[in-house]
């Protein structure tokens, strides 16, 4: 049972993180462009809350520690990615 719980906290970070990546993405394609100070507000406090999310799953036995590090520099990689192909165009 607690093997399925800790699998339900990743998957529940996991989409998080895609719903983060997918708002950078619809951000940067329709509204604005990466040096603007709206488009890193809301990339930094997307990014926080995520954070914030996956301390509490390490906190709470959830997630490792390790596991939710990577999960967080993997999503800052991708939004990484995004923006450098979004400058390309």
């Amino acid at each position: 049972m607690i093997i399925g719980r800790r699998e339900k906290a990743y998957e529940l970070l996991q989409a998080d993180a895609q719903k983060i990546l997918k708002l950078i993405g619809v951000q940067m394609e329709n509204l604005t462009m990466p040096k603007c100070p709206l488009y890193e507000e809301v990339l930094d406090t997307q990014m926080f809350g995520l954070s914030r999310e996956i301390d509490f799953a390490v906190r709470l036995g959830l997630v490792r520690a390790d596991e939710g590090k990577e999960l967080l520099s993997s999503l800052e990689r991708q939004v990484s990615a995004l923006h450098e192909a979004s400058t390309r165009k």
